[in-house]
């Protein structure tokens, strides 16, 4: 993948010397044309562009909400407009972008220097009659204007008086909040997805998942609780949820024990067991203090076909066959070089960082984030041993990372094979240390092309193949 570093707007770049903590990107989201990009950061503002030509975006509009902007997902246009969903740890949003034409037209003003008719003037040429009348819909004592009898048009018209022009036409960019969902959750909401069928979404926080229909924004319907009756036999939360992308039934979501749970919800209403799980087993004698952490799942994404579904830990990415639970048909390492420092990543609360993951539209390639404002591409078609790493910045490095070879095989081969890379770097593309405290957290891949979309930091650039 070639890097070409595209600074999308100022907007995004101003802090790159005193960076602020409001400023930082938290969300990031492509729609389903990709033509239209949405960012959301710390201080609450979801800011929108629009692709101009083949590869640039231009700044669109910037919509204020509050608090940090923990996910973004488009919507179903209609009409020319835009719809998107938003939502901090409390609060979801649903955002109108719609176009409105506005025409500037010049002066129409008549010339009052010119006389008409008899001492009438172009610009007074109605005089107010000296008694009362009744008019249709009037009434006796009210004055009315009418035209003066003295009134006579010139030969050739009156060449003093001007009908508006339109000078020019200009679209502005309106976005208003068509609706609020609030009061639903307890804990913070980490997750909104849109179901296919365009007309409900759900939410999800530690404990629960809610089914929203997008009409309705003071009801909704719990369908997922995982909240033990007495709270000290809590075990997992809920990390991550996401409708499958075509089957209006079907959703997943993750949890931090590591495994990924596939739900339908024709079952029941609410949906305590699931149809599938998904887990990969641990390793005999392997289980340590920081086992279950490393094992959270921060982040799962269907492929476009809805067939494959991906998951990011702290160590690895992971990619399933949902006709396969009996464990992933490949993984991919990302972090396993720092094992050795669990410890200190523990200390630095660095060991709970949220990494995000995405999948190419073809489902030929995978992606995720690391440290050093560095992210990681893997090839997942069969025979691929393509591996890279690229930097997120004004002067990036690229690397090629040698991976082993394998056989060849399909993704629903029941062999499974681990696809090493980044654990032989240990350090970064630059051959210098790891930096704990730049980290790239928030990507998206175009629906349709070979690009990416990053964040690092408050800056975001995009990358193309």
């Amino acid at each position: 993948m070639q890097h070409e570093s595209v600074h999308i707007s100022n907007c995004l770049v101003l802090h790159l010397i005193q960076l602020k903590r409001v400023d930082i990107i938290s969300a990031i989201e492509f729609d389903n044309t990709g033509d239209h990009l949405a960012t959301g950061d710390r201080g609450g503002r979801v800011v929108l562009f629009e692709r101009t030509d083949t590869k640039d975006f231009d700044y669109l509009k910037s919509l204020e909400i509050e608090e940090k902007i923990n996910k973004i997902r488009w919507c179903q246009t209609a009409n020319g407009a835009l719809f998107l969903l938003s939502t901090n740890d409390k609060t979801i949003k649903f955002w109108k972008v719609q176009e409105k034409k506005v025409k500037k037209i010049s002066e129409m003003n008549t010339d009052t220097s010119k006389a008409v008719g008899k001492g009438g003037m172009a610009g007074s040429s109605f005089s107010s009659s000296p008694k009362p009348f009744v008019a249709n819909g009037g009434y006796p004592g009210r004055s009315y204007s009418y035209l003066s009898k003295d009134f006579s048009f010139p030969p050739g018209g009156i060449p003093s008086l001007r009908l508006p022009v339109v000078s020019s036409n200009e679209t502005s960019l309106v976005a208003r909040c068509r609706r609020v969902y609030a009061h639903a959750h307890d804990y913070h909401i980490n997750s909104i997805s849109n179901n296919s069928d365009g007309e409900t979404f759900i939410s999800a926080d530690d404990l629960r998942i809610n089914l929203w229909n997008l009409e309705i924004s003071n009801q909704s319907f719990n369908i997922v609780d995982v909240k033990p009756a007495n709270m000290e036999d809590l075990t997992e939360v809920i990390t991550s949820a996401e409708f499958h992308p075509s089957h209006c039934n079907m959703l997943a979501y993750s949890s931090s024990k590591g495994s990924i749970r596939l739900i339908d919800l024709r079952q029941s209403a609410l949906c305590d067991t699931h149809s599938k799980l998904f887990e990969e087993q641990e390793a005999a004698g392997s289980r340590s203090f920081f086992t279950e952490i490393i094992a959270s799942i921060s982040d799962i994404k269907f492929g476009k076909d809805g067939r494959y579904l991906l998951s990011r830990d702290y160590m690895t990415l992971k990619l399933w066959d949902i006709n396969m639970d009996s464990g992933p048909v490949a993984t991919f390492q990302v972090h396993e070089y720092l094992r050795p420092k669990l410890c200190d990543l523990y200390e630095n609360d660095s060991i709970f960082d949220k990494f995000e993951c995405c999948l190419s539209g073809d489902g030929q390639r995978v992606a995720t984030g690391s440290y050093s404002n560095l992210f990681r591409v893997f090839g997942c078609a069969s025979g691929s041993a393509e591996s890279s790493t690229l930097e997120g910045s004004k002067n990036p490095t690229r690397r090629q990372v040698q991976t082993p070879s394998r056989p060849s095989r399909s993704l629903s081969s029941i062999t499974r094979s681990v696809r090493r890379g980044a654990e032989s770097l240990g350090v970064d593309a630059n051959g210098s240390s790891f930096d704990f405290t730049t980290k790239l957290l928030h990507l998206a891949w175009h629906p349709t092309e070979n690009s990416i979309a990053c964040a690092a930091a408050n800056s975001l650039y995009m990358y193309y193949a």
